[in-house]
């Protein structure tokens, strides 16, 4: 399984990479990098773009690095923690995404971006427990 929890720790970091650039953008109060004209920056200007005044992009870096950091929990723990984590950040970005397409009326690429990674990190980690645990192996 070692192939599979290298590419959950690309997926990983490149996910970290957005949200920090997000997160940069954010505190910084500069005009996001974007193809499309407007979308981001109605995105990240929105009220949606904070939860509990909190910026959605730092969720997102504390998100990716727990996921990397459970990459490193031995056995059944560390195999569920990621699962967990990595569902829980798809949940939340099927949130995001909803907000973006109906309140929000305006798509972020970066956003998009980090939707993609987190359903395939939460596909990976999933599959990866699963399989895991079907061979009877916790490491």
């Amino acid at each position: 399984m070692k192939r599979l929890d290298i590419g959950i720790g690309l997926l990983a970091l490149i996910g970290l990479g957005i949200a920090a650039y997000l997160a940069y953008i954010h505190y910084a109060g500069v005009k996001p990098l974007c193809l499309a004209s407007g979308g981001c920056e109605t995105v990240q200007t929105s009220h949606w773009s904070k939860l509990a005044g909190v910026p959605v992009a730092v969720l997102g870096l504390v998100g990716y690095a727990a996921i990397l950091a459970l990459l490193l929990v031995p056995g059944e723990t560390g195999l569920a923690a990621t699962a967990f984590v990595a569902l829980a950040g798809f949940g939340f970005s099927l949130y995001l995404t909803w907000a973006e397409l109906f309140r929000i009326h305006a798509i972020c690429q970066w956003c998009v971006a980090s939707a993609v990674l987190m359903t395939l990190l939460a596909a990976l980690s999933v599959f990866r427990l699963l399989t895991t645990e079907e061979r009877g192996a916790y490491a």
